[in-house]
């Protein structure tokens, strides 16, 4: 763990001087590509202020696990040529729980009894909401 803070720590502050920026803009278009990939319940935290470990957290509710799979490999894919590369990711393989690290940004899709069982929303509840969604025409 601490090399992983250690590294990309250095590495921000090198090579990304608006990285903030670039995070919070990542996490919105990964909440609306999981929103219109149909997930439902799609926040977006600024846990920046509270967490030693991130800046932002994406928590959504997919339908299946082959759903949640597929928005997760998109996460990756709109992530990589913006310089947000997986540093890890876990619970591809199962059916409740998937997570992606991007360091900056941190990828959490549930089905629905994992969502409320873990409930990160409460967990992280002092944390920011990011408004991300489109206003409607």
């Amino acid at each position: 763990m601490f090399w992983r803070c250690a590294i990309a720590t250095i590495e921000t502050k090198v090579t990304k001087p608006n990285s903030m920026d670039a995070a919070r803009q990542f996490a919105i278009e990964g909440a609306r590509l999981a929103a219109n990939t149909r997930c439902e319940d799609v926040v977006v935290l600024d846990v920046s202020a509270i967490s030693p470990i991130t800046d932002f957290l994406i928590l959504g509710t997919g339908s299946s696990s082959r759903q949640m799979q597929t928005v997760c490999q998109e996460i990756e894919e709109l992530g990589e040529p913006r310089g947000f590369k997986a540093l890890n990711q876990s619970g591809l393989e199962g059916e409740s729980w998937m997570v992606q690290d991007f360091f900056q940004v941190v990828v959490h899709l549930f089905n629905r009894e994992a969502r409320g069982y873990y409930d990160l929303d409460g967990l992280w509840g002092d944390a920011k909401k990011v408004e991300w969604q489109q206003p409607k025409k």
